[in-house]
């Protein structure tokens, strides 16, 4: 029977990840707003949605020097802190706040987003890959919340700062239930005494599959989160009705991240269920912006479920490819901060060449081709293999 430090814990990360999505999702539906009012080129704009991304790469190696320094909860609270003072500066009228805040919310979304699958692998290790697809379940539900409130907030509140702003209410929330609910400060030993130590895991193919893998379908989830409802406007769509297609979009991405983890027990490894949701994403993305309009709705479901069950496996790389909470926790810092990095150069990309006059349909090709490649990342990290270092020397055992 499931303790009750353990049920509260599951809470605490859900409310947790509802945090680490709406800074990046609520922005996509007002770009073409921003772009209208604020003189934001399609270039400005991109790199408005790049931001976030690039210093959540940069920062998430920096967690695991955090979790040792002041230990793993207290850490986590100042990422929320972080997140909290980004989502209010964004919205203030100064000149930079709104780039400036963005990267201050993607550096703690960074933080925060690294910390939790270390300490899930820590509080329950026997169900880490299950209660990771939890957790990306509730990311996804955050993203969602970002992306469908977004417009409707402007209207209620007023203006597009008071809407962007207003999520900070949701950082708070979650801030104050973490300091009085957090597990017992405890320092979790995910840092290294050397640097070379992260070394020797820069050396082990394993870890560049899984980081690769993460940074390309991770580049996927964030050109959707920051550009698809602007590609959907050039297809025809109105404001909100696009902002609704990518909430539904990423509504749908609930079950297949919480399913995903379920479905890749199934089979020895995980190669199957990669290539799956990969499949799935692919389709979903020619379904919105190459196909005829009446596939809108299959198009948003399948997109919403690939990226989803693609997005939880990732995390579930995490935690099913290390022997220990330890390892676990050094290559997510790796991990997340070399994938984020990379993943960063999508929706920039999508914005210079926005810029230089391409058309939807050759965007979607550009990204279905990424997706053919990242195919290949799948079929080597999916194998099963663990890193563990128990010897006294980092090896790689096949499972």
């Amino acid at each position: 029977m499931i303790s009750r430090r353990a049920l509260t814990f599951i809470l605490l990360m859900f409310v947790v990840g509802l945090n680490l999505r709406p800074a990046m999702s609520s922005v996509a539906p007002l770009l073409t707003r921003l772009q209208e009012t604020a003189g934001l080129t399609p270039a400005a704009a991109g790199m408005l949605t790049t931001l976030p991304v690039l210093f959540l790469g940069l920062s998430a190696p920096l967690a695991p020097l955090l979790a040792q320094r002041l230990g793993s909860e207290r850490a986590l609270s100042a990422a929320l802190i972080l997140l909290a003072s980004g989502l209010i500066l964004r919205g203030l009228p100064v000149s930079g706040s709104l780039f400036i805040g963005s990267a201050m919310a993607g550096a703690a979304i960074g933080v925060g987003g690294t910390l939790l699958p270390a300490l899930v692998k820590r509080e329950l290790p026997e169900s880490a890959d299950l209660l990771t697809g939890l957790y990306t379940m509730a990311l996804c539900f955050g993203g969602a919340l970002g992306a469908g409130l977004s417009v409707p907030l402007m209207h209620w509140l007023g203006s597009w700062q008071l809407s962007l702003m207003s999520w900070s209410l949701l950082a708070f929330a979650a801030l104050l239930l973490w300091i009085a609910k957090a597990p017992s400060p405890q320092r979790l030993q995910i840092a290294t005494s050397s640097q070379a130590k992260l070394l020797h895991l820069l050396r082990k193919p394993l870890t560049w599959h899984v980081m690769l893998f993460m940074g390309i379908q991770s580049s996927m989830a964030y050109i959707v989160f920051g550009w698809l409802p602007t590609l959907l406007v050039d297809r025809g769509y109105n404001e909100a009705a696009a902002g609704w297609t990518m909430a539904v979009s990423i509504m749908c991405q609930l079950g297949s991240a919480l399913g995903a983890p379920w479905l890749a027990r199934l089979g020895k490894d995980q190669r199957p269920a990669l290539l799956l949701v990969l499949f799935s994403t692919a389709l979903g993305l020619w379904m919105l912006l190459i196909a005829p309009m009446a596939w809108k709705w299959p198009g948003a479901v399948l997109l919403g479920l690939g990226q989803g069950g693609s997005f939880s496996l990732a995390l579930s790389l995490l935690v099913l490819r290390t022997a220990n909470s330890r390892l676990a926790g050094q290559l997510s810092g790796l991990v997340q901060g070399g994938g984020y990095t990379l993943a960063a150069l999508g929706p920039f990309g999508v914005g210079i060449m926005l810029q230089t006059g391409a058309k939807t349909a050759d965007i979607a090709w550009l990204l279905i081709l990424l997706i053919l490649i990242c195919c290949g990342f799948a079929l080597l990290a999916g194998r099963q293999q663990k890193l563990d270092d128990q010897s006294g020397e980092l090896l790689v055992h096949r499972c």
